[in-house]
């Protein structure tokens, strides 16, 4: 597994991992539309995440299967903050048919590092909905501690949904 930043070059294989995995993703993220599955749309938004990276606001990554030439794993750092919070989120997904494999806690972890190390961000903050007990397994083994409830805190395929609250402080800062 090749663990690393997404690349424009990319496209193609973000759009068959989003659409092979549709029905599978479609329980914890938003409502997509059609043309979010499409090669060209997936160009577009990987230039734009591009621009976000090299200005600091969002990371993504993925994990990727040379030998069947496949993203297994997507993981990103949004809303990335500095000044006197230096924080971000932490948002992930992985195939169908990886699940129950590690590959999500070794690709969240290589971000988490990266986050800390090159980044050099204070906290990381994950959330989930209640009902997502791989979510909060995921999380619990990366370190990510409880930190409170919300209602009604994401609108996830066209349902606003309550979430649990998790970050995790770079170790250099406690």
């Amino acid at each position: 597994m090749e663990l690393r930043l997404n690349g424009i070059d990319d496209a193609e294989a973000l759009s068959r991992f989003h659409t092979e995995n549709c029905e599978h993703l479609r329980r914890w993220g938003p409502k997509r539309e059609r043309d979010f599955y499409s090669i060209s749309s997936w160009r577009e938004r990987l230039q734009e995440r591009k621009e976000a990276y090299d200005n600091g606001l969002s990371a993504h990554f993925i994990s990727y299967d040379r030998e069947n030439e496949s993203i297994v794993a997507i993981c990103e750092l949004t809303n990335i903050s500095r000044g006197p919070f230096r924080a971000a989120n932490i948002g992930y997904s992985v195939a169908k048919s990886h699940e129950g494999k590690g590959r999500m806690k070794q690709l969240c972890g290589h971000v988490i590092t990266f986050a800390f190390e090159e980044l050099e961000l204070n906290r990381v903050m994950a959330n989930y909905m209640p009902e997502n007990l791989r979510s909060e397994g995921l999380l619990k083994s990366l370190g990510f501690e409880r930190e409170g409830y919300a209602r009604k805190y994401l609108c996830i395929n066209g349902e606003w949904e309550d979430h649990i609250l998790t970050s995790l402080i770079n170790p250099k800062n406690t």
